[in-house]
C-alpha cells in the first residue's frame, strides 16, 4: 500500500510541479512585457526586470491553486489512460484512499502558498510598487498609487512609502468642525522617530477667511497613529497583504469608524485559500473517475483550465457583490468553494 501511495502522490506532484513552472514561465513573460512598455527616465530596462522578480511571489500565490486544479487532472488522468488507476481500485483501494494520495502532493503547494504570502509577498510587492514609483518620478505615482489616508479632522496623501519607515511627498489637508479646509501642507520626506513622525521641508498653506498664507519651516514634528506597518499596509492592494497585517489593518480601521469590507474580504480569501485549493483538486479527483476518465489529455487540461476560469469568475462576482449588497464577505467567499465541494462530492458517489 506504501508503494501505491507513494506512486499516485509522486506523480501528482510532479505534475503540479510542471504545471507550475510552466505557468510561472509565462507570468514572467508577460508581466516583463507589460513592464517593458512603462520604461522611461530612470524605470530602465534592469529596474523592469527586477520589478518582475520581485511580482514572482504574488504570482505564485495566485497560480498555485489553479495549477493543482490542472496538475492533478493531468497527473491522475495520466493514470487512468494507462489503466493504472483502474488496477489500483481493482487490487482494493478505495476511492477516499486515491482522494487522499492525491490531496497529499497538493497540501506542500498549500504549505508553499501560505508561507509566501504571509512572509514575502507582502515585503517583495511593496519593494516593487515603491521602486517603480519612485522611479517614474512623482507625478505618475501619484496617479497610479492613490495613497490616500484619514484620521480626524485630516486627510493625507503619500507619493511613496518605504518599508523603513519614510515617507516621500506628504501632503496633509486639515479640515475644520464644518468640514472646511483650513490648512494644507507638502513635505517632501517624513521619517518614524519611534513615537512620531519628523516632516522635513515643509510647506504650509494656511487658508484663512478672505486669504492665504504660505509658511516655509525645516523641519516639524507630526504626531499621528500611523506607523510604518499601517503605512506599509497602505501600499499594497487587501489581497497582497499578510493575514497579520489584514488583522491589524481591520482593527485600525474599526478604530477610525472607517468602512473595512475590503479588508475583511481580503481577510477571509487569506483564511480559506487552503480549502479553496482542496477543494479545487477534489473537482479534479472527482473529474478523472467521472466525465474525463477516458478522454485526451489535451481534453483535461482544457476542462481544468475552464472550471478554473469559471472558479476564478465566481470569486470575482461574489466578492464585489457582498460589499454592494451588503452580505457577509465570508459568505462570498466560502461560496464558489462550497460549490465546487458539492460538485466533488456528488460526481465521486456516482462514480462508485
Amino acid at each position: 500500500m506504501r508503494k501505491i501511495t507513494r506512486y499516485v502522490s509522486t506523480s501528482v506532484f510532479n505534475a503540479i510541479a510542471l504545471t507550475l513552472v510552466v505557468f510561472m514561465s509565462l507570468f514572467f513573460i508577460l508581466t516583463l512585457i507589460e513592464q517593458l512598455r512603462s520604461l522611461r527616465g530612470n524605470y530602465t530596462a534592469y529596474e523592469a526586470l527586477l520589478n518582475v522578480v520581485l511580482r514572482m511571489p504574488e504570482g505564485l500565490n495566485t497560480l498555485i491553486p489553479f495549477s493543482c486544479l490542472i496538475g492533478c487532472l493531468a497527473g491522475l488522468g495520466a493514470l487512468a489512460t494507462s489503466s493504472e488507476l483502474v488496477i489500483i481500485r481493482a487490487a482494493g483501494v478505495s476511492t477516499k484512499r486515491i482522494v487522499w494520495m492525491s490531496l497529499r502532493p497538493a497540501l506542500v503547494f498549500m504549505l508553499l502558498q501560505l508561507a509566501v504570502s504571509e512572509y514575502v509577498t507582502p515585503y517583495s510587492e511593496q519593494m516593487a510598487i515603491n521602486r517603480k514609483a519612485i522611479a517614474l518620478g512623482t507625478s505618475v505615482n501619484q496617479s497610479q498609487q492613490k495613497l490616500w489616508n484619514h484620521e480626524t479632522g485630516e486627510f493625507m496623501h503619500f507619493d511613496a512609502v518605504l518599508p523603513s519607515g519614510i515617507i516621500y511627498g506628504l501632503s496633509r489637508y486639515k479640515l475644520n468642525e464644518e468640514h472646511q479646509l483650513v490648512a494644507a501642507s507638502f513635505s517632501k520626506q517624513a521619517i518614524y522617530q519611534g513615537d512620531h513622525w519628523q516632516e522635513e521641508d515643509v510647506a504650509i498653506t494656511h487658508i484663512e477667511k478672505d486669504s492665504t498664507r504660505i509658511e516655509n519651516i525645516a523641519s516639524r514634528r507630526w504626531d499621528s497613529q500611523l506607523t510604518p506597518g499601517l503605512l506599509n499596509v497602505l501600499v499594497l492592494e487587501p489581497d497582497s497583504l499578510s493575514l497579520r497585517n489584514l488583522f491589524y489593518y481591520n482593527n485600525y480601521l474599526s478604530e477610525q469608524k472607517i468602512e473595512n469590507s475590503d479588508y475583511s474580504l481580503a481577510f477571509w480569501k487569506k483564511v480559506l485559500e487552503p480549502l479553496a485549493t482542496a477543494s479545487l483538486v477534489l473537482i479534479a479527483i472527482s473529474f478523472i473517475f467521472g466525465p474525463l476518465r477516458s478522454v485526451t489529455m489535451g481534453q483535461r487540461v482544457f476542462t481544468g483550465v475552464m472550471f478554473g476560469v469559471a472558479f476564478l469568475i465566481a470569486q470575482k462576482l461574489f466578492g464585489p457583490a457582498s460589499l454592494v449588497f451588503g452580505f457577509s464577505p465570508l459568505l462570498a467567499v466560502l461560496f464558489p468553494i462550497l460549490m465546487c465541494v458539492g460538485i466533488g462530492v456528488v460526481l465521486l458517489r456516482k462514480s462508485r
